[in-house]
């Protein structure tokens, strides 16, 4: 069966911004699921709550599942919400996980403070889009620029979706991952903060680390990143042959 690949967006962006990672993966056979969590994209209208986002996780793997093994990916707060998913006490059908941008634990001072600083982001002219549309037209490559944002900026659902995050028990989730995990992170990720921490707890654990890229790793470095599928997705493929 062929190898399908959930990807699961980060706060305040959608589905959009894995265009790149969609088009590389059907244009290689696989079946390919972006999904918009909720009060993110073509659900913007929706309140967000976390019960919301495992819901639609679970919905997207369950259906993938149907039709081969499961690569799930997840990137800043999708990538933390997955860890909670995947790490469930009653496993869900996945078969390997990649965790890009998310290997903090977002609790404490580190999250009140990050709290801090979007809602006094969002309080400038423009909610701050000048200064954001500058730093991605600085950062991104053309051929992500534009689909970060096209699903719309989750403004008004940021500091609900943040404040969820701190019931989350991540490395208590991380000893029980019992699949293939790599935990993808960008040089100058501000949320490389506890990487070590993950990789010592998580069993089956790969730290990748990509040299001069920031937190936005899938579209700062959208080639490098696919290269990173790929070879998830042939460790699975190599797993599945072994045991048949």
């Amino acid at each position: 069966m062929v190898v399908q690949v959930v990807l699961v967006h980060g706060i305040r962006t959608s589905a959009t911004m894995w265009r790149a990672q969609v088009a590389h993966l059907e244009a290689r056979g696989h079946g390919v699921t972006a999904v918009d969590l909720p009060g993110h994209g073509s659900r913007m209208q929706e309140e967000f709550t976390l019960d919301g986002a495992l819901a639609t996780i679970d919905a997207a793997v369950r259906d993938a599942a149907a039709r081969g093994p499961v690569l799930l990916a997840g990137h800043s707060m999708g990538g933390l919400v997955c860890i909670d998913y995947v790490g469930a006490p009653d496993p869900p059908p996945v078969a390997g996980f990649i965790a890009a941008s998310c290997t903090a634990i977002p609790r404490g001072l580190g999250l009140a403070t990050y709290r801090a600083l979007a809602r006094r982001f969002d309080a400038l002219p423009d909610r701050g889009m000048w200064l954001t549309n500058r730093v991605l037209d600085a950062t991104l490559p053309p051929e992500t620029r534009s689909d970060f944002g096209a699903g719309g900026y989750a403004f008004d659902t940021q500091d609900a979706a943040l404040k969820s995050l701190s019931v989350l028990d991540l490395l208590a989730a991380l000893r029980r991952i019992d699949e293939p995990l790599w935990f993808v992170n960008g040089q100058y990720d501000q949320l490389r903060v506890n990487e070590r921490l993950f990789v010592k707890v998580a069993q089956h654990a790969e730290l990748i680390v990509v040299p001069r890229t920031s937190h936005l790793v899938t579209a700062m470095r959208p080639r490098v990143f696919n290269a990173l599928l790929d070879l998830a997705i042939a460790t699975l493929d190599s797993r599945a042959t072994a045991g048949s």
